[in-house]
């Protein structure tokens, strides 16, 4: 594999780089003081201020208000934001998942109705998958939707719905076939949140934070017949495709982001004393902190397989399960060791100077990196299955 990149492209990272620096001013930045509001429109801000520089849809056709550019130009960018610990948009669920999805198997109309809006953060998205009793076990989701006349009727419950609160559009699994088997018979639809008989209830998290998930009730709601994303009774594999760019797309820029933050951490080791020495001082750490360093940088290598595929036109695969495995089970790894660096310190939240709470955060966060986007488990029979070729 070749990774090395051309002059121009080294110009673009360049030009980004430069670009990220001057407008990720402390104004830029999402502050975590803040209520969740605030951060909200501080996120999607962010991202408006990303399209009118022309850095969103870098790789997407320019007929649907993207940059028509190779997928290069994307992977130097999303390494330039990871790098710069540059914070994450409000419509994620747009521009990494529904969007892709709406590229690869939309209609037409779909197409040029959804994605420019993405694109320009003027319609921002969310994600209805996970039921109470149906998370890992995705294919037992409970929610159904009926075809009465020209109409779908949906009733249900859906949890983990990141930024509902704030969303204008939700991409919704729902059983249009009860009588079919646990995989079929599942349709997904395009949800106006708006539409009467949905209520959405902010869900706070043990880090205090109550902006990413929410409970979502479908009661009745409506919507128009054509409202569906793929054909309908087919909805499991629209999932499974938009799952794998949840998994696989982003890559790069969680290696380059694990990487800043782990210089952090060898930097705060330098500086916290164990037994009249350094943290870094000391062997055992510093094993602990070349180990990390290069799980970091295998993390790279695989990305750099996953943007080979993409810069050949290639769909992404079950080989996004090794990656959404690997990077998840390495951050609560490196959760832990940063914990156990700062020792009795660990306990303080939030403070000034070095210990800024931001390990804290992570080691909190990593907690869920494991079960989100399809848990541990579920990646490990995925790899074992489709991959190894093991019975089930």
């Amino acid at each position: 594999m070749d990774i090395s990149f051309t002059q121009e492209q080294e110009e673009y990272r360049l030009r980004a780089r430069n670009w990220i620096r001057e407008n990720l001013s402390p104004s830029n930045i999402v502050n975590q003081n803040k209520n969740y509001e605030e951060i909200a429109k501080e996120k999607l801000e962010w991202e408006k201020k990303l399209y009118r520089a022309g850095y969103a849809g870098i790789t997407w056709d320019k007929e649907y208000g993207g940059q028509g550019l190779d997928q290069v130009y994307q992977i130097i960018f999303n390494e330039e934001l990871g790098r710069a610990d540059a914070p994450r948009g409000l419509n994620l669920i747009g521009t990494n998942i529904v969007g892709p999805t709406f590229l690869e198997i939309g209609t037409e109309e779909q197409k040029r109705r959804f994605i420019p809006k993405i694109l320009a953060g003027e319609e921002v998205w969310c994600q209805g998958f996970s039921e109470p009793n149906a998370g890992s076990d995705l294919a037992s989701l409970s929610a159904k939707a009926e075809l009465v006349g020209d109409e779908w009727v949906i009733n249900g419950q859906k949890i983990w719905t990141s930024w509902a609160q704030f969303a204008d559009y939700c991409i919704v699994l729902a059983r249009t076939d009860p009588d079919a088997p646990k995989h079929k018979g599942i349709t997904c639809f395009l949800v106006p949140m708006e539409t009467p008989g949905i209520t959405v209830r902010p869900l706070i998290q043990m880090g205090g934070e109550r902006d990413d998930f929410s409970e979502v009730f479908f009661d009745d709601v409506k919507i128009r017949k054509d409202a569906v994303l793929g054909e309908v009774n087919n909805g499991w594999q629209v999932a499974m495709r938009a799952l794998s760019y949840e998994r696989g797309s982003d890559t790069l820029r969680k290696h380059a982001r694990f990487k800043q933050e782990l210089s952090e951490l060898v930097r705060l080791s330098d500086e916290l004393v164990i037994d009249k020495d350094t943290y870094f001082a000391n062997s055992y750490y510093r094993q602990q902190l070349a180990k990390a360093y290069i799980e970091v940088e295998i993390l790279r290598f695989l990305g750099l397989k996953t943007a080979n595929k993409l810069i050949n036109n290639k769909k992404l695969g079950t080989e996004t399960s090794i990656q959404k495995l690997y990077w998840s089970e390495y951050h609560q790894r490196f959760g832990e060791l940063a914990m156990e660096i700062q020792s009795s310190d660990s306990t303080y939240w939030k403070e000034d100077g070095i210990l800024n709470g931001k390990f804290q955060e992570i080691f909190i966060r990593s907690r869920a990196e494991t079960i989100f986007a399809g848990s541990s488990q579920i990646q490990k029979n995925i790899i074992a299955e489709r991959i190894l070729g093991m019975p089930r």
